[in-house]
């Protein structure tokens, strides 16, 4: 149920986007397989047209995609730092493809729900919720920067960058210094013991 779910989602993704299809369009035949645990596998066959359709037991993935579950959300908003998170293994032309479909492919949310609601409901819904989710994303921004700058001002929980860059270089030369002191302490030490 949850496979056939995924397949129509990322179906009807490709669909909206002609380009898209036709990048998948010369691996036909090849399967993907998407591992993401504790989810079951998605294992997944290109068709002719550059769709998608339920890969046969027996054949052989030529690509196998492994995520963490927190990084769903992550890559779905194409943050582009999750995707250290994210293990490819199998043909890199097939990779470079999945890859590129990943950071490109977006849904056009819009036209769907025109499909529902019609033309001007769609855009006002559409843009309510991209000014609602430009909001949360400031907010976060600005959550952010006054707790780090209330832990590094008011409650100095954290230290600045420049202080631990001066923190580090006096402890390197306290270091040297000791070394030094170490040396005259050996060679005073020496000395007396000759006379």
């Amino acid at each position: 149920m949850i496979e056939s779910g995924a397949l129509a989602a990322l179906n009807h993704l490709l669909q909206q986007q002609p380009w898209a299809a036709e990048r998948l369009r010369p691996f036909a035949g090849q399967a993907v397989e998407f591992r993401c645990r504790p989810f079951p596998d998605l294992r997944v066959r290109i068709t002719d047209n550059g769709l998608l359709d339920r890969a046969p037991e027996e054949a052989a993935s030529t690509l196998v995609v492994k995520l963490t579950p927190g990084a769903l959300p992550f890559l779905l908003a194409h943050d582009q730092t999750i995707r250290k998170q994210v293990e490819i293994e199998g043909s890199a032309d097939l990779a470079s493809a999945v890859d590129y479909l990943f950071r490109n492919l977006t849904w056009d949310v819009e036209e769907d729900l025109s499909r529902v609601f019609g033309d001007i409901v769609a855009h006002r819904l559409a843009s309510g919720g991209r000014t609602f989710a430009a909001w949360q994303r400031e907010a976060a921004t600005r959550l952010a920067e006054n707790l780090a700058e209330y832990w590094t001002e008011e409650r100095p929980l954290l230290a600045r960058p420049t202080e631990v860059e001066q923190f580090c270089r006096d402890v390197d030369t306290l270091r040297d210094d000791v070394a030094r002191l170490e040396k005259r302490i050996e060679r005073l030490s020496g000395s007396g013991r000759t006379r």
